[in-house]
């Protein structure tokens, strides 16, 4: 890369070297915090030099994603480091300081796998289509940012991680075009179920004007206190007297140990994440005052896939003898796809607008049902991820798009592109609908 292909961007947080292409301006691996190993994040302190932002920056220490089948590796060009508190900026160039609206991407992968600096977490699409900024979030994962260990960590570290992401975004993005008054948080997954916990952080209300919340598991982590007391316990047990001093392999070892500690739990399919009644979480009726509280001036989008529940039926032993028995195995796997995407994505989705509506906020729901010919699992969890980001290279690994895959987002990318940038620029009008379905 030459000095005529990048822009040197001046926040209050730095000055930053960041790349430039087909309009769009790109700024990887800017550091928002320092993370030491099972401690609170800290502050950086605003260096003198130009800072270079060409490079895409580290992701989490983690395990290999349990949705490779679906979605093709994730973030497997990345370097791993627990020091991984970095952050993407992708926005028009020239564009006036202050003038955009903003949408900050928290990513998914069951709170243990991915990173916000993928190739296939590339906004360029977005930004240059709609006008709009995005920032890309990294942070802790699994053992590293979700879990309390008694005399070692604390919980909710990686949701410490969110907020100090989100408050670099309302002092420095300015200086990209955006406007800090104008921030949407959206995220997949986890991601979107961690952004449901941080609007039950008072301080949210400072620091977003919107939401979009995409196939979360809103319900599977409100009664996992004696799940995570086994886990905390198989974690201590495994990095002995020393936590600090172990490796990286090691604390990931742990990490496993704790996940196999899960087992039998209601709540093992997503066993690190948010705890409430833990800084900077309420208890869990505190939690459902706060979001309404915050109803009427954070409007929210939030949906599902259709077929949401497809990828997981293969996890659960029992379930997947049963989809893969002759003559009735089809029917019986569809029959479980309903029910896994109903209980643990519609319904809960459902419930979070409904919510909303009742404490004088809007919401609009929406349904993705977009399937690739021939491709088993269907509208499966995570597809209409690539119709809002990276590039048809970046998502070529990805089974979930089948054969035609290049067509379908070249048709629908778009639309749904557009629809996600209207909604951070507008809001939700009140002649809107209060379902939608896509693409």
């Amino acid at each position: 890369m030459t000095a005529s292909d990048t822009r040197v961007v001046a926040t209050p947080a730095g000055r930053f070297r960041a790349g430039v292409a087909d309009g769009v301006v790109h700024a990887a691996g800017i550091r928002y915090a320092h993370a030491r190993r099972f401690a609170p994040s800290e502050p950086v302190s605003v260096p003198d030099e130009v800072v270079d932002a060409t490079r895409p920056g580290p992701a989490c220490p983690q395990i290999v994603s349990r949705l490779e089948s679906v979605t093709g590796p994730v973030a497997d060009e990345l370097e791993q480091s627990e020091d991984c508190l970095v952050l993407s900026v992708f926005a028009p160039d020239g564009a006036p300081e202050g003038s955009l609206p903003v949408l900050v991407w928290i990513h998914g992968g069951a709170y243990v796998s991915g990173g916000g600096e993928a190739a296939v977490h590339d906004f360029s699409a977005m930004v240059a289509e709609q006008g709009v900024v995005v920032v890309s979030v990294t942070y802790r994962l699994g053992i590293l940012g979700w879990l309390p260990i008694e005399g070692v960590a604390p919980a909710n570290l990686g949701l410490g991680d969110m907020l100090a992401a989100l408050r670099w975004v309302r002092a420095s993005v300015a200086g990209f075009g955006g406007d800090p008054g104008r921030i949407v948080a959206m995220g997949h997954s986890a991601g979107a179920d961690a952004i449901h916990a941080l609007m039950a952080v008072a301080e949210t209300a400072d620091l977003l004007a919107g939401v979009v919340l995409q196939s979360g598991p809103f319900e599977m982590r409100s009664e996992v206190e004696a799940m995570t007391t086994d886990m905390s316990r198989a974690a201590a047990a495994a990095l002995g007297e020393d936590p600090g001093s172990l490796s990286v392999d090691d604390v990931l070892q742990a990490h496993v140990a704790a996940l196999a500690a899960a087992q039998g739990y209601r709540g093992a399919g997503v066993a690190y994440g948010p705890l409430y009644g833990h800084d900077p979480l309420p208890g869990i009726d505190e939690a459902a005052r706060q979001r309404a509280a915050v109803a009427p001036t954070i409007p929210l989008l939030v949906g599902w896939a259709a077929d949401d529940g497809s990828p997981y039926v293969d996890l659960v032993p029992p379930l997947a003898r049963l989809a893969g028995l002759p003559v009735v195995g089809r029917a019986a796997r569809a029959v479980i796809v309903r029910g896994i995407t109903r209980r643990v994505f519609s319904a809960p989705a459902r419930r979070v607008a409904a919510a909303q509506r009742r404490a004088g906020g809007r919401a609009q729901t929406y349904r993705f049902a977009w399937r690739a010919e021939g491709f088993v699992e269907g509208a499966c969890h995570s597809v209409e991820l690539p119709f809002l980001m990276g590039s048809p290279d970046a998502w070529s690994r990805a089974p979930m798009l089948g054969a035609g895959g290049g067509a379908a987002l070249a048709e629908h990318g778009p639309p749904m592109r557009r629809r996600w940038a209207e909604f951070a620029r507008e809001g939700l009008s009140p002649d809107a609908p209060d379902h939608v379905e896509l693409p």
